[in-house]
């Protein structure tokens, strides 16, 4: 029945079509007339009689009108609106370039325009200025967008200092970050503390919290859609920086002019070049850890002709973390420990746009994606001559091939539908570890013992058809189905996922909002609740593990105050089933059963309401943003059945926003946060069991803990200021950003732990006393950071 539902959905779409086709169609792409940049999601319309359309993800537009008198208006912000009145007789191509604006004006979360969230049947989505990214303070001098992201109503940070993404009560492992269309499985460098996106490579960032268009699949809770940049058509130009923490440098032109184009983008950490060697100043005869990530982003494209452009791009990026330490004092005893830790990725996109007429454009892209984690140590003693060698690996990732199809089709004004298909091949990795032990001086050897699960195949196929309808002149919804089905170990599981978004303008300056989206998640992350090394799971459903499923319902509206102020305001409820957590008790090491033997399954729930205040043009912008919210869980097994807060179920979410720009040399960012503190569950005690039936025999660590998720850090709260000097140079721009992070340098949690410690009462009775230590990372940090363009 879900088939014919779909079936008869497309026939009645193909009726709208038939009912409102129009006589002739104006097309074309809208690009940036100094860079030749496509203009994603840039406003077209007739102003005549505000019949218009948006420009797709690769700047092409499509709007068919009446013959007669036409006056085409496009729009971006940060760009001189472009106007041409004539008159429209039959179907014309008008490629549209936008010069930029040189005023000291700047939207700061925007739409495509001022006004667009108030017009835009979506609702939940929000897209960052990559201006807005690279003036506001950053962490430690490094530039990051998704810190940004951060500081949006909806969506909460996690740990201190982290990039992690936990939006409307969903955890990491629920967002499809895409980048050029590619899913990225790990975001996160340096442990979490910032990502791998190089913001100088970065075109447009877009997020969505809710209501979901049926394009995108396979994720609950959010999808961040991450576009590079396509490279300078016109001249040769470069930027860079030189920070603390990392340099970058990046270089675009064309290789044809008008025609190809490339871009090349690097950034490596400076942490190991400076830190190791001074710590080793400090104390020479100290082991100290190395450490660095980088990253490497490239694309290049070809205009063929009119209707055909060819883009291939690639992204790179490792973290190796390191630690060894020697202890040679003779030639009958000695040491030595090695310890190597690494992950990354890596993603390749080759797409083809074809322009089928001035109604239809597809988009055809093979990807191919990698995640790998993998640890070695290596422990080597010599002690009154027994040798003792002990080594062990430890491999996790998960590697796709895709293949996928978008069309686009604008039949008539009111009428944007967009359908396609997708099919992903997935090999997972859940991981193993692998033990060779050799001794000598009577000792049994055991040589490449190996534990841990298969590798397991399965595929991801994906179907949808929306339409972005305009119903009437006040009322505009966007309609689809998405329907996915995932192969594995015999099993299919298959999934239809209605999706709804409905927009009524009440005026010019007030609308209403509400939203459905069904969403099915096919892939878990399997992620410990202690701080710890980056040793998550990437896992797939299985035929003892189901997917995981959402509804999503929400409710708002949209308030332009005035041209430069707006407010917004959307309330959620969204239910999750098939969650998947560890066993209580159960750790990350030394565990070789199954890991479908480690986990249960249990159902979460989120609510609440986000409140969002914009100022949008000007020389003072920024937003204040509130969320007030409660985020559940219910696990058969875990904490004796009962409802316990999530690890990140934080009441109130508070954020302010300020970028002032005094004049064309300096302007200035500051951002303050505040959020109550995270749920976190406090291990009471923990003690060792000998487990004779287990590889290797040996001590299991048994931990006994209070109520899940049953304390509470303390609120987190934080101040940053950053100031940003321009100067004017004969080759270019150079900018010097200086930054305090944490300027009132407060303590804030990033984790909380016990202690027993013994004291003498007043009767000289020895008594134990358990008591609770706070660890803090960050207090005040100054930075410095040298950028430049040219």
């Amino acid at each position: 029945m879900n088939l014919k539902l779909l079936f008869y959905f497309i026939i009645f779409l193909s009726l709208i079509i038939q009912a409102n086709a129009q006589k002739y169609t104006i097309s074309g792409y809208v690009e940036d007339s100094g860079t030749g940049e496509k203009i994603f999601m840039s406003n077209v319309y007739n102003s005549l009689k505000m019949q218009g359309t948006a420009s797709n993800a690769y700047g092409f537009y499509s709007l068919s009108l009446p013959g007669g008198e036409v006056k085409l208006v496009c729009s971006y912000v940060g760009y001189k609106a472009f106007v041409l009145s004539f008159q429209l007789h039959r179907d014309t191509v008008i490629n549209i370039q936008l010069n930029q604006s040189m005023q000291l004006q700047e939207v700061v979360v925007k739409g495509g325009g001022s006004n667009d969230n108030l017009r835009s049947s979506q609702m939940s989505i929000n897209e960052i200025s990559l201006k807005t990214v690279k003036s506001l303070p950053a962490f430690l001098g490094e530039v990051d967008p998704i810190k940004i992201l951060q500081l949006l109503p909806g969506v909460q940070t996690g740990t201190e200092g982290s990039t992690g993404l936990y939006v409307r009560g969903g955890g990491p492992d629920q967002n499809l970050i895409l980048l050029d269309g590619v899913p990225v499985y790990n975001a996160s460098h340096l442990f979490g503390f910032f990502s791998v996106f190089n913001a100088d490579a970065l075109n447009t960032i877009t997020l969505i919290k809710g209501g979901f268009p049926a394009r995108y699949g396979g994720r609950l809770s959010s999808v961040l859609d991450i576009r590079m940049k396509e490279g300078n058509m016109k001249k040769i130009v470069g930027e860079g920086s030189i920070g603390l923490v990392a340099s970058r440098f990046t270089l675009e032109g064309p290789i044809i002019k008008d025609k190809a184009s490339f871009i090349f983008s690097a950034r490596r950490t400076l942490l190991d070049l400076w830190a190791g060697p001074l710590a080793h100043k400090i104390d020479p005869k100290e082991s100290i850890p190395g450490y660095y990530f980088y990253d490497l982003n490239a694309k290049l494209n070809y205009k063929f002709s009119e209707k055909d452009r060819l883009y291939l791009s690639f992204y790179s990026g490792d973290d190796l973390g390191t630690y060894n330490k020697s202890d040679k004092t003779s030639t009958t005893n000695n040491s030595d420990d090695n310890f190597r830790l690494n992950w990354g990725n890596t993603t390749t996109a080759l797409r083809w746009n074809h322009l089928y007429s001035s109604k239809l454009f597809s988009n055809t892209t093979l990807t191919l994606s990698r995640y790998n984690f993998n640890t070695h140590i290596r422990y080597f003693s010599i002690n009154k001559g027994v040798t003792s060698d002990y080594e062990s690996t430890y491999d996790s990732g998960i590697h796709d091939a895709a293949a996928r199809i978008d069309f686009d089709y604008v039949p008539a004004p009111g009428h944007y539908i967009r359908f396609g298909l997708s099919n992903i091949i997935h090999d997972f990795n859940p991981g193993v570890i692998a033990y060779d032990l050799n001794a000598s001086g009577g000792i049994t050897n055991n040589n490449n013992l190996s534990y841990g699960g298969n590798h397991v195949a399965a595929q991801e196929q994906g179907l949808y058809v929306e339409d972005d309808y305009q119903v009437t002149q006040r009322l505009k919804m966007n309609v689809g189905l998405h329907l996915s089905g995932f192969t594995v170990q015999n099993q299919w599981y298959k999934s239809l996922q209605p999706r709804l978004s409905l927009n009524y303008i009440v005026n010019d300056r007030f609308s209403l909002k509400a939203a459905y989206s069904d969403m099915t998640q096919y892939l878990h992350l399997l992620s410990n609740s202690n701080i710890g090394l980056p040793t998550d799971l990437w896992l797939p459903s299985t035929n003892r593990v189901k997917p995981m499923k959402s509804k999503q319902y929400a409710l708002g509206f949209v308030y332009a105050i005035n041209q430069m102020y707006q407010f917004s305001f959307e309330s959620f409820y969204k239910y999750m089933k098939n969650m998947i957590e560890y066993k209580e008790g159960a750790v990350y090491w030394g565990q070789y059963d199954d890991w479908q033997d480690k986990i249960e399954t249990g159902d979460g729930w989120s609510y609440g309401s986000e409140f969002l205040l914009e100022k949008k043009t000007g020389k003072t912008t920024g937003w204040i943003g509130y969320t007030l919210s409660w985020n559940n869980r219910k696990f058969a097994n875990i904490n004796s059945g009962k409802t316990f807060p999530a690890r990140y179920d934080e009441r109130h979410d508070l954020s302010v926003v300020v970028n002032h720009q005094f004049n064309q040399k300096v302007d200035m960012g500051l951002t303050w946060v505040y959020s109550s503190g995270p749920a976190f569950t406090l291990n009471a005690e923990e003690f060792l069991l000998y487990s004779p039936d287990k590889p290797l025999g040996g001590n299991t660590i048994i931990q006994s803990a209070g109520a899940h998720n049953g304390f509470r850090m303390p609120a987190y709260h934080r101040l940053d200021l950053g100031f940003n000097f321009h100067k004017k140079k004969r080759w270019g721009e150079q900018v010097w950003r200086v930054g305090v992070y944490n300027l009132y340098s407060r303590r804030n949690p990033f984790f909380i732990y016990t202690q027993n410690e013994t004291s003498t009462d007043k009767s000289g009775i020895v008594v134990q006393n358990l008591s609770f230590k706070q660890v803090s990372l960050f207090p005040i940090i100054p930075s410095v950071t040298y950028s430049f363009s040219f």
